[in-house]
């Protein structure tokens, strides 16, 4: 039996739905990255004009901004479960690893998607 074998899957579930998190927030950003291929196929459709090249860049770079952050979130959960997994098999007592990563990450979350919701609101403003 793996000594402290609650700890180290507590660890590896853990690091599992970090993992899962990353996934989903760099397949949100492929959406948003593509959403404006999305908006110009139902624009000739209903025959309507095309949204602005402005606004699509935006959606392109906060597009690639969430893909960028779901790698540095996967990054980031391989770094915390290779700590953790250290300072369980340490007999030594040592502090907690700190929330300012987790911290950090949530801002720009919340940050991209501020700028998001602006920008979707922008467009729908627009088209009124």
């Amino acid at each position: 039996m793996i000594e402290r074998y609650s700890d180290h899957a507590a660890n590896e579930r853990t690091f599992l739905a970090w993992v899962r998190t990353a996934i989903a927030v760099m397949a949100f950003g492929f959406l948003v990255e593509k959403f404006d291929l999305f908006l110009e196929i139902a624009a000739k459709s209903a025959g309507v004009r095309a949204p602005a090249l402005g606004g699509q860049l935006l959606a392109n770079i906060a597009g690639l901004l969430l893909i960028a952050l779901g790698g540095i979130t996967m990054i980031l959960a391989i770094v915390r479960f290779r700590k953790t997994s250290l300072a369980i098999d340490s007999e030594e007592v040592r502090p907690g690893t700190g929330e300012q990563m987790d911290v950090a990450l949530a801002v720009l979350l919340f940050v991209l998607a501020a700028v998001l919701f602006v920008y979707l609101s922008y467009t729908v403003i627009s088209r009124i």
